[in-house]
């Protein structure tokens, strides 16, 4: 037997292979023999119908399908042989053969590919330098003191701080009514910053009754006829008729009013202020944290560039799929549909099972390991913090098979400790980041 392995991608293989005749003739008639016996012709009973008679029925019929289970037999013993594990399952790609003469025969077959990582450690990593700026506890303070204003009744629209109740209706360019348009009331708060100046402007010193128009364009992607993708651009003009005007009037920072807020965890605005600090900064950190995992991941990930197996890729792809159906169904999303989805996480599933590996082939590299002392430690560290006796905690770490997130973050640790971490001012860093990915 002539036996070939070619290698197609990091993880497909395609194994080649010739029978002689004479090294499977003996299977192919037995082959042939054991589908005899499932055949049933009136005048016989089932499985004593002769050879002659069903090859005269039948020709080469049972041979060729004989073949096939010779040829998928042949390959799980040259495998064993070979001391290959495929994944998923092998296709028969290809198989010729006639009556009496050699089998040839393609099974393509994936394998966990063999990842030589490289590029992991000395790589130069910028994350934003979040630092909390004074305007930035003055919004919480302004947020704060929004939320627990009053409002009273206004003659006029005089000041970004009122609060009007319009009821709109979008409209054409000549002020008809849009075709099939219904009115809605709702409320704008002029002192959001993401109220149009338009409206801001046009509402002026209007009193109620008075009437202003404003305007904004949408512009979204569509698919054409040809099923590719094009800008449109649509143009929205409402009418608002102002029904209500109240003025905000925003309290003061007083003793009552932070404890109340804070739960008497502060009692005046200087320790309020200091707090919201703390609040911000703990925040920021969080956020530099999940940017430099991020990025060192998908830096990583770039230098080591492989087709994954196709196989696990699906795999993970119907996870994440059933994932999002799910939460589409709490959301009340009716017609949920899996191809979009498919598409849209594609490219996810292919990252997170290439991650997934290169992870696994650094730990094994690095001999990064959770053994029973790194599982105690934390124990001892968590027993003050939830009362529970360090051998139950022991016990529920086992369990959960808490090793494995154990282990992802030492890894972490260690490839932030032999890369060079450089904090850079957000705004170049993300001004960067658009150019690149340009």
């Amino acid at each position: 037997m002539d036996v070939k392995i070619n290698d197609i991608t990091e993880s497909e293989r395609e194994l080649e292979a010739t029978l002689k005749y004479d090294e499977f003739k003996d299977q192919l008639e037995s082959e042939v023999k054991k589908q005899a016996k499932k055949i049933q012709i009136p005048g016989f009973r089932k499985g004593k119908v002769p050879i002659a008679m069903i090859k005269k029925m039948y020709g080469d019929s049972l041979e060729y399908e004989a073949s096939e289970k010779i040829a998928n037999k042949q390959f799980w013993e040259i495998s064993k042989e070979k001391e290959i594990a495929p994944i998923g399952q092998p296709v028969l790609s290809d198989i010729k053969f006639k009556p009496g003469e050699d089998l040839y025969f393609k099974v393509k077959f994936e394998v966990y590919p063999t990842i030589e990582v490289k590029d992991y450690k000395g790589l130069d990593i910028e994350i934003p330098d979040f630092k909390v700026k004074d305007e930035d506890v003055e919004k919480e303070i302004t947020h704060i003191k929004k939320s627990n204003a009053k409002k009273e009744k206004a003659d006029k629209v005089d000041g970004l701080d009122h609060f009007i109740d319009v009821e709109i209706l979008r409209v054409n360019d000549d002020g008809t009514p849009y075709k099939n348009a219904k009115s809605e009331t709702i409320q704008i708060d002029l002192s959001n910053d993401n109220v149009q100046k338009e409206i801001i402007e046009n509402s002026k010193d209007k009193k109620v009754g008075d009437k202003f128009k404003f305007s904004f364009k949408d512009e979204r992607n569509i698919k054409n006829s040809k099923g590719e993708e094009e800008k449109i651009t649509e143009n929205f003009i409402y009418e608002a008729e102002i029904k209500d005007i109240n003025k905000s009037i925003l309290p003061d920072l007083d003793e009552e009013l932070v404890k109340k807020i804070t739960k008497e965890k502060v009692s005046n605005e200087q320790e309020l202020r200091e707090e919201i600090r703390k609040d911000i900064s703990a925040y920021f950190e969080q956020q530099e944290k999940e940017f430099l995992q991020n990025k060192l991941i998908s830096t990583i990930v770039e230098k080591n560039e492989f087709v994954p197996p196709a196989t696990i890729v699906d795999n993970y792809l119907e996870n994440l799929i059933n994932h999002e159906e799910e939460h589409a169904k709490k959301e009340g999303v009716k017609n949920f549909n899996r191809e979009e989805a498919a598409k849209k996480l594609q490219k996810s599933a292919e990252y997170q099972v290439k991650w997934h590996m290169i992870k696994s082939e650094i730990e094994k590299k690095e001999n990064i390991v959770i053994d029973e002392e790194d599982l105690k430690k934390l124990a001892e560290k968590d027993t003050a913090k939830t009362g529970i006796t360090v051998d139950k905690l022991l016990n529920y770490y086992k369990s959960s098979n808490y090793s494995e997130k154990l282990k992802e973050e030492k890894l972490l640790d260690f490839l932030k400790e032999n890369n060079n971490i450089k904090k850079v001012e957000p705004k170049e860093l993300f001004k960067n980041d658009q150019e690149e990915s340009k």
